[in-house]
């Protein structure tokens, strides 16, 4: 068992400004939506740095996605008297919505639960759900499960009210794999929210959503090189570019860029002692449907994947947090890093089918989210206007940095196994932590009936 990194690495990571410097320049750019100019821009920006730290076949590959531009919305809502709500701080569009004007009544279905949906007439309906789950819930309630649910019961319009306050109306793509989804879709703050909840709760409440966005192809993009030895497998170490338009998306996922990016620098320092290949890869189209991760595993040699840790929803603190979908052995080598570097790093082994890791995990192959820890529910600033550089602090990032090369750097190690799963288990797995309503629901379940064995 090696040691986490040398301390001469160590110190020169807690020096090192260059994940600073790069997160600086990606929000600049202002907006780096998937299949927009931005999001190119972005590519070139981390292109730059692997080149920069001199790693190897730096990379760019192209992909097809269905693309998505942000127009106006409008909610008229007829209560003691007619109110329009038409500002950026009050409600946005959903990604992937389709445009469209619906007149109905609102029908609050609360968390959005999939028993919240059950025996309640919302044919025709505009249906709003909150952007929390309860904690003691056992699991996360994605907003495309609460999405999906309404347009299967009929809803004419979904609204997406955020839970917690002065966090602004929040965004999330609600789009199918090939273009729009079915209703119109907007998120809106929780000032907004709870006004329209109080409305609901003294009666019917009728509304009129409008709103107006282009979908049409696009294009996006994946960024890669490797570090290390030229061996028959490899870890992945992933984050993704792109962000919503709404914001600076320096927190999602700015932070997980730039971190790919240093922990590239930092192993390129000690690449002789590496033992087994690292590929430092930073997808593009996760905000809109993980479209660069599903590219990059249709077009490459799984087998070849020792294990994948995807880094999204880091930069809330300098604690790390590690979900190793069940693979225990990732779990162990960031166990040992905790040890090594007496700094807290908290392992969990649930599934979370949300991010650039879960093409990989479907699929059988090792892979880990590593995020880091934040108070309250929710992602806070994440997915709204106030995904802001401001919110962030390097201290954060050069100590995520270290604790992420030190992880990769053992989960390198030549006679450190990490072992894959069959798909059944990965689908056994989904199925026992309450992830398949859900995903039917968003119309992304992964798993052939076929491979049904077991009666579900």
């Amino acid at each position: 068992m090696t040691a986490s990194l040398p301390a001469e690495l160590v110190g020169d990571a807690y020096t090192s400004t260059h994940s600073w410097e790069l997160l600086r320049d990606l929000v600049d750019i202002d907006n780096r939506m998937a299949g927009q100019e931005g999001e190119a821009e972005g590519a070139e920006l981390v292109n730059a740095a692997f080149e920069e730290h001199g790693l190897r076949e730096v990379s760019t590959d192209s992909f097809a996605i269905p693309g998505w531009w942000r127009g106006s919305c409008s909610l008229r809502v007829e209560a003691d008297r007619t109110h329009t709500f038409d500002e950026r701080y009050q409600l946005v569009e959903l990604p992937g919505t389709p445009s469209g004007e619906v007149g109905a009544e609102i029908a609050d279905v609360g968390h959005g639960l999939p028993e919240d949906f059950e025996e309640r007439d919302l044919d025709g309906k505009i249906v709003m759900a909150s952007s929390s789950t309860p904690d003691d819930y056992g699991r996360w309630v994605h907003r495309g499960e609460k999405y999906g649910a309404a347009a299967k019961a009929g809803a004419a319009a979904f609204l997406f009210r955020n839970h917690i306050e002065g966090c602004l109306p929040p965004t999330g793509s609600v789009g199918d794999h090939d273009g729009p989804g079915p209703i119109p879709a907007v998120g809106v703050s929780k000032e907004l929210g709870d006004r329209l909840v109080r409305y609901c709760g003294d009666g019917p409440t009728d509304a009129r959503l409008s709103v107006e966005c282009r979908n049409e192809p696009a294009e996006s993009r994946n960024i890669e090189a490797v570090v290390g030895p030229d061996t028959d497998e490899e870890v992945l170490l992933t984050a993704h570019v792109d962000g919503h338009d709404v914001g600076e998306a320096a927190n999602d996922n700015g932070v997980g860029t730039v971190l790919v990016s240093e922990v590239g620098r930092l192993l390129s320092r000690i690449e002789g002692d590496l033992e087994t290949q690292v590929r430092l890869l930073v997808f593009g189209a996760e905000e809109v449907g993980l479209y660069g991760a599903y590219h990059w595993v249709a077009t490459h040699d799984r087998d070849r994947v020792k294990c994948i840790v995807n880094i999204d929803g880091a930069g809330y603190s300098r604690n790390l947090d590690i979900y190793t979908h069940g693979f225990d052995a990732i779990g162990a080598a960031f166990e040992e890093v905790s040890d090594d570097l007496s700094v807290p790093i908290e392992v969990s082994s649930g599934i979370r089918p949300h991010s650039d890791h879960w093409p990989f995990v479907q699929e059988g192959i090792a892979g880990a989210q590593a995020r880091s820890t934040a108070e309250g529910s929710g992602r806070g600033w994440g997915h709204t206007h106030g995904d802001t550089l401001d919110k962030l602090d390097l201290r954060d990032l050069r100590d995520l940095a270290v604790c992420l090369a030190s992880g990769v750097r053992k989960l390198a190690e030549g006679g450190r196994e990490v072992e894959p799963k069959s798909v059944a288990e990965v689908r056994e797995a989904t199925i026992e932590q309450g992830y398949e309503i859900g995903m039917r629901n968003a119309d992304n379940w992964p798993f052939d009936d076929e491979e049904e064995e077991d009666g579900h």
